[in-house]
């Protein structure tokens, strides 16, 4: 007997999610993936990124023409230190790292009040969500002759 895979909420919930927001198969660059929270109410969707250590200044959120949101992040250390604690490096591996995630945003965000800030080591981006009126305001409908 083969075993069966039973679809309840709990399942089906996270998989709405990836079609929404991107999926696993989404690739990444660098060598490590921050995690990532993805919260919504009825005002707003707010994605959580961990980044300990990051500022502003190390993040790029920009939203493309595909109607996707890009989140990426670099943070070099460019330091000209030869010895620490009187210690040279032998080898030097964590100086530079880098992030990338995209992720496909519901037709119902509002993509000109999206905000971004980073407050300890976790950067916060806002989606709030359009009412139905201002997302009927770019609906047109067209005469049928």
């Amino acid at each position: 007997m083969l075993p069966v895979r039973r679809f309840t909420e709990q399942n089906w919930l996270p998989s709405v999610f990836n079609d929404i927001f991107g999926n696993e198969w989404t690739p990444r660059a660098g060598m490590t993936a921050p995690s990532v929270n993805i919260l919504e109410d009825e005002q707003e969707y707010k994605i959580e990124v961990a980044a300990p250590g990051m500022t502003k200044d190390d993040f790029n959120v920009l939203i493309n023409e595909g109607n996707e949101m890009v989140i990426s992040m670099e943070k070099k250390s460019e330091s000209e230190e030869k010895e620490k604690d009187g210690k040279r490096y032998l080898r030097r591996e964590f100086s530079y790292s880098s992030y990338k995630r995209t992720f496909t945003l519901p037709d119902n965000v509002d993509k000109a009040n999206i905000a971004a800030k980073v407050d300890n080591g976790m950067l916060t981006v806002s989606l709030p969500k359009m009412k139905e009126e201002e997302m009927m305001k770019n609906c047109r409908c067209i005469e049928v002759k």
